[in-house]
């Protein structure tokens, strides 16, 4: 699987490549980091789901206990 860009990073890529950003690409750049923060959120989401079902002793039907935030980060980004 081919690892994401941050949206800094894809934004950065684009001023090397051009030299100049244009207000477009801050735009897409700020799409992509609220899908990213979305993403995350998400994770988070299904985490603490995980510790209240735990909680109450109702793991039986979870596969896997999320990923932590440093190894969800370094698996989607490669980092």
């Amino acid at each position: 699987m081919k690892n994401k860009q941050t949206a800094v990073e894809w934004l950065v890529e684009q001023f090397e490549k051009d030299g100049y950003l244009g207000i477009q690409r801050i735009f897409q750049a700020k799409s992509m980091e609220k899908e990213q923060m979305k993403n995350f959120y998400n994770e988070g989401k299904n985490f603490s789901n995980y510790c209240h079902d735990e909680e109450y002793g109702g793991l039986e039907y979870w596969d896997t206990k999320p990923l932590e935030f440093e190894q969800y980060y370094n698996e989607t980004y490669g980092k």
